[in-house]
């Protein structure tokens, strides 16, 4: 009996430090920030990334309009379920926001998901998405966040049960659905420079696929169902694919998906509504090109 005891103790350690090394957060390489030494931040595109990535459609408080959308106190909270996620101020603030934060800082939260006191982020922030995203494009996005004003709102605690409390085993979900491998192969795409444009923008900043694809039951993408469409994450209802089938855009033209993209209206003189409202509010300042980039994009991808 002392020998089992000893051996299923022994066992636990040795499976609880596997555990814990193979759920380590893992950090960029530095070497990816030497590579852009000397860039000068581009606050112009930095906004086009913002409203790409639909910044202040989680990060600003609730229903806001106009120039409070740039006020990112955080305070919305997204009820899925694995618990209730509040979101962060990410203001310039320097109690309360990113005000401190170093570049190597934002970047490791948007590639890596992994706060600078190095703690696992949810995949509710879908950095599963902005991995994707170029380093120098980053750089831009921080420095046009931080010259957003400051809000020195409290951010409100979260609501998670067990066991997705357990922060650390994020890890585990990490080496299953955290890469930046496209979606859409090179080959798909060719060089058509439209067409790449536009698959960053959807697979990366625009992050399309966190809600028009289903996803597993630990909550991940499922990339052989691209963008066909999934259950709400917040509630009842469905949120409808977006692929060029017959159920979804087959029937629209490259200017009508577009033309969506900028006013909210669809080809049928209806207008989109729930969060996709915002998407509409937020791609009316995205250049031209990029909503056509978008649909050259989805009009190419099968259900």
């Amino acid at each position: 009996m002392k020998r089992l005891l000893l051996a299923l103790v022994a066992n636990g350690l040795i499976g609880g430090a596997v555990f814990w090394f193979l759920t380590a957060p893992q950090k960029l390489d530095e070497s990816m920030f030497a590579a852009i030494d000397g860039h000068e931040p581009d606050l112009g595109n930095g906004e086009t990334l913002f409203w790409a990535g639909g910044c202040a459609s989680c990060h600003a408080a609730p229903k806001v309009s106009g120039d409070a959308k740039k006020v990112l106190s955080g305070g919305l909270v997204l009820t899925t379920e694995f618990g209730d996620f509040a979101v962060p101020n990410i203001s310039p603030s320097r109690e309360h926001g990113l005000g401190n934060w170093s570049f190597e800082d934002f970047s490791n939260a948007m590639k890596k998901g992994v706060s600078p006191e190095g703690r696992h982020y949810y995949p509710a922030f879908p950095y599963a998405s902005y991995a994707h995203m170029t380093i120098e494009d980053l750089s831009d996005l921080f420095a046009f966040l931080k010259q957003l004003p400051v809000s020195e709102e409290a951010d409100k605690p979260s609501d998670i049960a067990f066991p997705f409390n357990v922060r650390r085993g994020l890890g585990l979900w990490k080496k299953l659905y955290l890469n930046d491998k496209s979606v859409i192969s090179d080959a798909a795409l060719g060089d058509d420079e439209q067409l790449l444009r536009g698959r960053y923008l959807v697979e990366g900043p625009g992050h399309c696929g966190e809600c028009h694809t289903p996803r597993s039951l630990a909550g991940g993408m499922q990339r052989s169902n691209w963008l066909q469409g999934a259950p709400s994450p917040e509630g009842e209802g469905r949120i409808p694919g977006i692929t060029n089938g017959p159920d979804n855009l087959e029937s629209w033209s490259e200017s009508d998906i577009a033309y969506m993209l900028e006013t909210g209206f669809t080809p049928d003189f209806d207008s989109v509504g729930s969060s996709m409202a915002d998407v509409a509010a937020n791609y009316a300042f995205v250049p031209a090109s990029d909503r056509e980039a978008i649909a050259a994009y989805l009009k190419i991808i099968q259900p």
